[in-house]
């Protein structure tokens, strides 16, 4: 018989001890009381509020003059500053039924895209996987099911309404990840860090798309892949067919299932925002990412990005 305790809770010591480092290294830990992280207590399965205060060396320091006074929310042009907290509303509004519009949504063809990433991530034992506007967790529970117990899975949104939802059925499940809230503009955690970096859905929603994806960079180790999953550029022919769905189905579907008719009206709106599949891979490029590819899934509807970090 074994003295030592179930795995977990040496990962989640580890889990904690980066945790504290990071702590001391200019990241907040807003949780828990007297200075308790929830990663100090995993079985209660606890969020991390963490803010990266130090400008990342990848990242150029931001300046009044030098940032952009707008952006776009959708088809509307709003202050940078207002973009977040109107993303932020979008989905504490439908965090509750996220899942059941996707089912709807995409009937079903969700959850075929995200199988598509979790292999092609190809995650295994001893892994450290960062998922990015991790949601309701569908990919994080892979992860960690496959990087096993000297593994690390970190499941991560910028909004907290989401990430509750995320963990709650992770813990049902009886997967126990570190979970926290942050910004991937920012990211509170060391350089060279993670083997993937995994962010499905939820880049078109970054204002400063360049800087996350310089930032996912920067976390990954050498031979660390970045995947991106996100809508993308249907095939033309479909074009048409797929706009008249977009812009009268999915709102119809938000109002009726998910009392939110706007932020499904956002949705649609967000994706003819989102740069098309060449675009995006020449992003990737200029983040310092090599062997870049992608991957149309459902003529386009979707498509999966990858990029590998080759050197520091």
């Amino acid at each position: 018989m074994r003295a030592a305790g179930p795995p977990i809770l040496g990962k989640a010591a580890r889990c904690a001890a980066l945790c504290r480092a990071m702590c001391n290294n200019g990241v907040l830990c807003a949780a828990g009381r007297g200075g308790e992280t929830p990663l100090d207590r995993p079985w209660r399965a606890g969020i991390s509020i963490m803010q990266n205060t130090n400008t990342p060396s990848s990242v150029p320091p931001t300046t009044d003059a030098g940032a952009p006074e707008s952006t776009h929310f959708g088809y509307q042009t709003v202050g940078v500053a207002e973009k977040a907290g109107k993303v932020a509303e979008v989905f504490h509004s439908v965090a509750d039924r996220y899942d059941v519009m996707n089912d709807l949504m995409s009937v079903g063809l969700h959850r075929i895209w995200k199988a598509f990433t979790i292999a092609r991530a190809n995650v295994r034992p001893g892994m450290k996987v960062l998922d990015i506007a991790g949601g309701t967790g569908d990919l994080a529970k892979a992860f960690a099911r496959a990087a096993g117990a000297s593994g690390e899975v970190w499941l991560t949104d910028i909004n907290d309404s989401m990430l509750r939802v995320g963990r709650d059925r992770l813990t049902d499940k009886g997967v126990l990840v570190p979970a926290a809230v942050c910004d991937a503009e920012r990211l509170p955690f060391p350089s060279n860090y993670f083997d993937r970096v995994t962010v499905a859905f939820g880049l078109r929603n970054m204002t400063h798309k360049d800087r996350a994806l310089a930032e996912m960079r920067r976390v990954l180790k050498p031979g660390g892949k970045l995947l991106v999953l996100e809508f993308s550029q249907v095939a033309r022919p479909l074009a048409p067919l797929y706009d008249w769905y977009s812009f009268n189905v999915l709102p119809w579907l938000g109002k009726k299932v998910a009392g939110d008719e706007a932020s499904y009206r956002y949705l649609a709106e967000s994706i003819r925002m989102h740069p098309d599949q060449s675009t995006l891979a020449g992003m990737l490029e200029a983040a310092g990412l090599s062997r870049v590819r992608y991957f149309n899934l459902s003529a386009g509807v979707v498509a999966l990005h990858e990029g590998v970090k080759l050197d520091y």
